[in-house]
């Protein structure tokens, strides 16, 4: 080594010391066990922040530069941190709802949805509306002594409301029930019934009725929009209350960002009052709804909107190409082998989806489709590949999702990985649907080419996990439960449902922290713990990643930290 280099070597270190003295202390430093999801540094033992970003991720020691006296420090103890928790598909206007109005999801039996109805009503003031959801007649402990087509009949629920009329959600919102009231409100009678039916385009719907033809009180798909078009349209308060409780029920479940799938105009709106007066807690990546087409024409014109603050982000569109198993009205390449006159339907054209994904694609945005059934998948799948064939420029980085993704035959399964197509699958459906999901599939089709989600991996497919809230609760400890599993809450059965298709618990912390922020086309700026990045971060009581399955239930969210700032503590 010559002197000369002898000098540059130690002008160098003199520079590294003179900088390390000058550190700037960060505003937080979080020390403990804390998973990055960066495959170079998978776990570490300290991150600094300092604003809104991650300035450091590695050892303790190390960390204490960053300290000083108005640092604040969160030391982890037996807790464990991990990227914030993204929630790749649901629909926060929904979850604020479903805190508002009557909730469902955990009723055992129709006796029991009548009572709550019959409560409902006795506060009502009589012609008022009385809504709710999350029913599931597939999982009541406890079958209804009169079924028709696989549903209930509203006349129980009737007599307790006669003068209140009623509207219920099915948990999948792709079907309902209404009473007598709301029907008589409607024009739905035995006698209008069948030329209703005859009227709802045939990528619309069913009126469920009996075999004298009455209505039972069950619509199905598009149908259900002869009743809730009468119920009157929320108001701007009521629904600013809802985004409230729904923001502050995500920050208790550890969530940083959220997928909202599919919003319509007036949701856009709110998101945007909410964002300019510095109301909104967690990031939004919005899906238009593409049910208005006026909507979406705007949009083309105007092009996406990409927040460079990360807090509102629109550069997707949702479509629905199928109902749900539910309902029966999910699409099926195959009859339903619990009701084999249906193969369930199409809620759209899928001419209307290709014309859709054209003009996404030269306008810059997402396709984002739901398909559960697999005739549903494989429709959407070729439209997709259409337009991808049509513009490659502009399909080089497309991300087009298909939301579900819950049942695919076994050819298509590889197209997801061939065709850049992301699954945004919801875990949780898996645990509470497949019970009885057989019933409606079969078990060669269960076997083949339902919640697949290791052979889509396989394919080398991006794997987004979510909820559906409020289809099921929001809970990311559940639907982490579910991935790693496979078995109900109740932790059956023994093994888990198709044990060879189980997500390792390394691949489920990626589908719900780095594979939703890169289907956002933010993998650059979250998703990971990484210097940086937004100082996102969900804190657990225990860790997720080594403990027992069968403790993983009892663990829950201590802190959820939001651009460097603490904006849930359990307390």
């Amino acid at each position: 080594m010559t002197r000369y280099s002898r000098f540059i070597c130690l002008f160098l270190v003199v520079i590294a010391a003179f900088s390390c003295a000058r550190q700037q202390p960060a505003d937080m430093l979080v020390i403990g066990k804390i998973y990055t999801v960066n495959p170079q540094q998978p776990l570490v033992e300290a991150v600094a922040v300092s604003g809104d970003r991650i300035v450091y991720s590695g050892t303790a020691s190390e960390a204490e530069k960053y300290k000083g006296e108005k640092t604040q420090l969160i030391e982890l103890g037996n807790r464990v941190m991990t990227p914030g928790l993204i929630e790749g598909h649901a629909h926060i206007l929904g979850v604020g709802y479903n805190e508002l109005n009557l909730n469902l999801a955990d009723i055992r039996s129709f006796e029991e949805m009548v009572e709550r109805v019959r409560i409902a009503a006795s506060k009502a003031r009589p012609g008022e509306w009385i809504v709710g959801r999350g029913w599931h007649q597939d999982k009541w402990e406890k079958k209804p002594d009169r079924i028709v087509k696989g549903f209930q009949t509203h006349h129980i629920l009737s007599e307790v409301s006669p003068d209140n009329p009623v509207y219920l959600s099915h948990a999948s919102g792709h079907a309902a029930m209404a009473n007598l009231k709301a029907m008589e409100i409607a024009g739905v009678t035995l006698m209008t019934a069948e030329k209703l039916n005859r009227n709802i385009p045939e990528e619309g719907g069913e009126i469920i009725r009996d075999e004298i033809g009455n209505p039972t009180g069950i619509f199905v798909e598009r149908a259900m929009s002869l009743i809730s078009k009468h119920i009157p349209e929320n108001d701007p308060a009521t629904d600013e209350k809802a985004l409230n409780l729904a923001l502050e029920a995500c920050l208790r479940n550890g969530l940083t960002g959220f997928h909202d799938a599919g919003a319509p105009r007036e949701n856009i709106d709110l998101f945007y009052k909410f964002k300019k007066e510095g109301k909104l807690s967690l990031r939004l990546n919005v899906m238009l709804h593409g049910w208005d087409r006026t909507l979406l024409s705007e949009w083309y014109k105007r092009g996406p909107d990409i927040d460079p603050s990360h807090w509102l982000t629109i550069r997707s569109i949702k479509l629905y190409s199928d109902g749900a198993l539910g309902s029966r009205g999910a699409w099926l390449l195959e009859p339903y082998s619990d009701r084999e006159e249906t193969s369930g339907m199409a809620v759209i054209s899928m001419d209307t989806v290709l014309e859709t994904s054209r003009e996404a694609l030269k306008h810059g945005f997402q396709v984002c489709t739901h398909a559960i059934g697999d005739r549903a998948n494989r429709e959407i799948l070729d439209r997709y590949e259409i337009a991808f064939k049509e513009n490659p420029d502009k399909a080089k980085d497309h991300r087009f999702r298909i939301e579900h993704a819950q049942h695919i035959d076994p050819e298509d399964i590889p197209r997801f990985g061939i065709l850049g197509v992301i699954p945004a699958i919801q875990a949780i459906h898996m645990s509470s649907d497949r019970p009885w999901a057989i019933d409606r599939l079969g078990q060669r089709r269960i076997d083949e080419g339902a919640y697949m989600w290791q052979s889509l991996l396989k394919t080398g497919a991006r794997v987004v996990n979510g909820t559906d809230a409020p289809v099921e609760p929001l809970d990311p400890i559940a639907c982490f439960f579910a991935s790693v599993t496979r078995k109900t809450l109740k932790g059956e059965p023994e093994g888990g449902y198709e044990p060879a298709q189980k997500m390792s618990r390394e691949q489920a912390l990626k589908s719900y922290t780095l594979e939703p922020a890169f289907a956002e086309f933010a993998e650059d700026v979250k998703g990971s713990i990484e210097v940086g990045k937004l100082a996102d971060f969900t804190v657990f009581s225990a860790d997720l990643m080594t403990i027992p399955e069968d403790q993983l239930l009892n663990t829950k969210v201590e802190m959820t930290i939001v651009g460097g700032k603490v904006l849930y503590q359990k307390k």
